[in-house]
């Protein structure tokens, strides 16, 4: 693994909603590992450059809006020379309930925009995933679900969400996918 890309909308307005869980996750492991964001132009993005519990690490939050991720990804991965297996990408899932983390090796976009738009410009799926459950997906406003923000009583439970989905990625950085997939892919998290 050599970069970890967080999906999210650019703007301060977006900053809260369920659809940015992935800045929130990428912005709570930089301040873990003191890693500072710079804004590139020429890579669309957010980057970080640091050492975090042992891993050499890019950090990257895409400043297109989430549908458009894949142009900054693939800027990154050609620049630096990275493959697709060496990316984790962190995402908000609808069709899974509130709190459920989900970490696969690759696959499929399962309806996300961003994945889909990731898969489309890189040309392969050979990339591993978290993603995390807001629930939703029944709903007939599929972009207000995702575009809002959570009620004041969810957000300590999406701060321990966003806690836990770090750890995971620590957890995968340090003993490998496999083990992260039998700890964190539970059922439903209360």
């Amino acid at each position: 693994m050599k970069v970890i890309v967080g999906l999210g909308n650019p703007g301060r307005s977006y900053r809260l909603t369920l659809h940015n869980l992935g800045f929130r996750v990428l912005d709570a492991l930089a301040e873990d590992a003191s890693i500072n964001w710079k804004k590139k132009s020429k890579f669309a993005a957010w980057m970080g450059f640091g050492n975090w519990d042992g891993s050499s690490l890019i950090i990257v939050k895409p400043a297109t809006y989430v549908n458009a991720s894949g142009r900054a990804v693939e800027r990154v991965l050609s620049y630096y020379n990275i493959l697709p297996r060496e990316m984790l990408v962190v995402v908000d899932d609808v069709s899974l309930p509130p709190g459920t983390i989900r970490i696969r090796k690759s696959g499929g976009a399962g309806g996300h925009h961003g994945l889909e738009s990731i898969i489309q410009t890189i040309g392969s799926i050979d990339f591993a995933r978290i993603r995390i459950g807001i629930g939703g997906g029944d709903l007939d406003d599929l972009t207000g679900h995702v575009l809002s923000k959570p009620k004041k009583e969810e957000e300590e439970h999406y701060n321990k969400i966003i806690n836990e989905t770090v750890e995971a990625i620590a957890t995968i950085l340090r003993d490998g996918i496999e083990i992260a997939m039998n700890r964190f892919n539970k059922k439903d998290v209360k």
